[in-house]
């Protein structure tokens, strides 16, 4: 007897779509696609189910959604959903995909680490969670040191003045996912990591990823009256400008990263002498040297650092039932060992010369 699978899928700004299908020798049995959506001709949605019936199971969202797409009538009009929507909805059946709520959520509250722990953990808790060793988590970032992050695949050389990392006594550390470089002090930027099962992200493209992994953020953020929105591929901006950028790094083990970064009260000055932002990048960011502060969340909110974060923190509890943790001696004895041979190193520092 084969077992009942049941799936669903919001799509984001549009409607339901529900799967329910059996599977039997590998394939897809008695397949039925539902939901609010819209879909015209009527029978279009036969040729939904038939298109998906026989299907091996294991088929990529890729092929699911293909497979859809070929076998709709050329007049066919879905409105408020797609094939990949449809294709979503079979993964998440078949426990190839999943949603916010399949999942357990953690949260480990600002914590302060040397910054090559901070990098280090990055990777040790997203390698957790992508051999079930943890449960998917939520982490802010509490910063020791002024420090400055580059990008993974950035030159360190191009990036980093040497006298004013010198003169401003900055720690300069290399992270694993990619995208720029980012200048911190306490109190002066909000920085957490998301770390989850790649199912969670399974058939939304690269540049969808990034926002459905913020939505709980934005919903803070409009709590807080910032209006804030995403500039493709990973900035977080609001109608006034720029406010933050997200970066991510995928595992071989099906772990992910997910990390985000917002100033909330920079020094502008500072910044521009400890990193070489070329005209290219400050014509783009608004910034003027006559202009001290980078502050947008400060000056938006007109609330301190520590009520955002707790804003923050509270959404994310509320929408995905997720309970306060802390590392665990094993993840912090992994990080250590992963800052002395790897992140402290010279070879990973200058791995982009």
């Amino acid at each position: 007897m084969s077992a009942h699978h049941h799936g669903e899928y919001k799509v984001h700004g549009g409607k339901l779509v529900v799967a329910d299908l059996e599977v039997a020798g590998g394939r897809l049995v008695q397949v039925s696609i539902s939901g609010d959506f819209f879909l015209e001709p009527d029978e279009a949605l036969q040729h939904i189910n038939d298109a998906l019936g026989g299907m091996p199971a294991e088929s990529s969202h890729a092929e699911f959604s293909a497979a859809i797409t070929a076998a709709l009538p050329p007049d066919a009009v879905l409105f408020g959903f797609s094939a990949d929507a449809v294709a979503v909805a079979v993964r998440r059946a078949l426990a190839k995909a999943s949603g916010w709520l399949d999942h357990n959520w953690q949260i480990i509250p600002p914590t302060p680490l040397p910054t090559h722990m901070h990098v280090a953990m990055d990777e040790v808790l997203a390698h957790e969670v992508g051999a079930g060793r943890r449960a998917p988590t939520l982490r802010f970032w509490e910063w020791e040191a002024p420090s400055v992050v580059i990008g993974s695949f950035q030159s360190l050389k191009n990036e980093v003045d040497p006298d004013g990392v010198r003169r401003h006594g900055i720690t300069v550390v290399r992270r694993i996912s990619g995208g720029g470089a980012m200048f911190m002090e306490q109190g002066n930027a909000i920085t957490y990591s998301l770390y989850l099962p790649q199912t969670l992200v399974d058939g939304l493209s690269f540049e969808a990823s990034y926002p459905f992994l913020d939505a709980w953020v934005m919903a803070a953020l409009d709590k807080l009256g910032i209006q804030a929105f995403y500039k493709p591929l990973n900035d977080i901006a609001t109608p006034e400008g720029k406010i933050g950028g997200a970066a991510q790094k995928r595992l071989a083990n099906g772990g992910m990263l997910h990390h985000v970064t917002m100033s909330y009260d920079i020094d502008a000055d500072k910044m521009l002498e400890v990193l070489r932002i070329g005209r290219e990048k400050i014509s783009d960011k608004g910034i003027a040297s006559a202009n001290k502060r980078v502050d947008p969340l400060r000056r938006q909110t007109g609330r301190s650092r520590e009520e955002i974060i707790e804003v923050m923190m509270q959404t994310f509890m509320d929408r995905y039932a997720a309970v306060e943790a802390g590392f665990s001696e094993e993840e912090l004895a992994a990080a250590r060992e992963l800052v002395a041979t790897k992140f402290a190193t010279g070879q990973w520092q200058h791995r982009v010369p």
